[in-house]
């Protein structure tokens, strides 16, 4: 159940009630693939981090180590040590994305397995299935992935597809809640707007979808090479026909300037693999921007990474014994980098919702917007 406190122009603060917990939002979600965020971070760690949910990947994890056997070891929660809230995404854009010699058809989605080239299907039945055997807190309906841009005809085509899928998606996951075995039989779904980067399209999406009162809604297919111009007018062109009361959450992104406009822009919930990926090539991020800590002038630095920052990792280290750790190739220099990141990307969701609450959103959304995102 999601609570909207405090309202700044469109950007919401709330609170998002789940059976694993609460999260208060605007939040970021910690990408955890494989049940495991890359760079040597555990479950653990996550919780010095500020991590509120932490989100797995379905296709991913049906691969390796399959989900009838997270299944039998109690669900993802168990299986990983995390007991608050988990978002597993439905596999809809791995499918597209990373699976080799697809078909779609109505009844879903026939592909190759980019590990070992098994044939696979997937649909909207064996999305939640999936989903129900991993047992997470929210669960995401499995929709087409369309290009962007698309030939807007196809994009059209897709749209009705991804309704109709849904509307599969959710029997099936009231079907599998009401089983005697269920692990979660409150897990939630959220479904997913697409539309490309055609306003009307998206718009006429989102109408078809509200009707079927799901737990939250997120806006997808958007974050995949389009200028950030397009996204944010899509943002903007859809959020006023997106339910009030229910959590919205923008898929892929992003970059921290990204999360503060989507924020400004009626957003609640975000993730993407960015702090992390960075983080492992020595970009971390920064009150004052972006350092690549591989660059010759951190050498002798002294300073932590950020002078502000609480992370165990500023607290602990400087910016040249992280370099030292680079350049030998020592996986604890990307350990602590990635700890930094993720910090800073939770600080940086904690510190927007004090703004928010203190109704001062748009000064810091001015102070910060074009900063964070810069090289040092």
């Amino acid at each position: 159940m999601y609570t909207l406190l405090k309202q700044e122009q469109r950007a919401r603060r709330g609170v998002f009630r789940t059976v694993h917990g609460e999260v208060q939002t605007p939040a970021f979600m910690n990408v955890g693939t494989s049940a495991a965020i890359k760079g040597g971070i555990s479950s653990y760690d996550l919780k010095d981090l500020k991590c509120q949910v932490e989100l797995c990947n379905t296709y991913h994890l049906h691969i390796r180590p399959g989900d009838r056997l997270i299944r039998d070891m109690g669900g993802l929660h168990q299986f990983m040590g995390w007991d608050r809230p988990i978002l597993t995404d439905s596999g809809g854009f791995q499918v597209f994305s990373l699976a080799q010699l697809r078909k779609i058809r109505e009844e879903g989605v026939y592909f190759q397995s980019h590990v070992d080239g098994k044939k696979i299907f997937m649909g909207p039945e064996e999305s939640m299935r999936i989903q129900s055997n991993l047992a997470s807190t929210i669960a995401m309906a499995f929709d087409e992935c369309v290009e962007n841009p698309a030939p807007r005809e196809y994009a059209e085509q897709s749209c009705f597809r991804t309704v109709r899928w849904l509307y599969r998606c959710k029997e099936e996951m009231e079907r599998l809640n009401a089983l005697h075995d269920t692990i979660n039989p409150h897990q939630m779904l959220f479904g997913i707007n697409q539309g490309c980067i055609f306003d009307d399209l998206r718009i006429a999406h989102m109408e078809k979808i509200v009707p079927l009162d799901l737990d939250g809604y997120a806006i997808g297919g958007l974050a995949v090479g389009e200028p950030k111009e397009d996204m944010y007018r899509i943002i903007a062109a859809v959020e006023p026909y997106m339910p009030k009361d229910k959590p919205r959450y923008l898929m892929g992104v992003g970059k921290p300037t990204n999360i503060i406009e989507a924020v400004w822009r009626g957003v609640d919930l975000f993730d993407c693999v960015m702090p992390s990926r960075n983080a492992r090539h020595g970009h971390v991020n920064t009150w004052e921007g972006v350092r690549n800590l591989l660059n010759a002038k951190y050498e002798r630095d002294d300073l932590p990474i950020d002078p502000t920052c609480d992370c165990p990792t500023c607290r602990r280290h400087s910016r040249a014994y992280l370099r030292h750790l680079f350049k030998s190739g020592e996986m604890l220099g990307m350990r602590l980098a990635v700890m930094h990141n993720l910090y800073f990307y939770n600080t940086l969701m904690e510190k927007i919702r004090q703004a928010l609450d203190e109704g001062r959103f748009a000064a810091f959304r001015e102070a910060y917007v074009s900063v964070l995102d810069e090289r040092i």
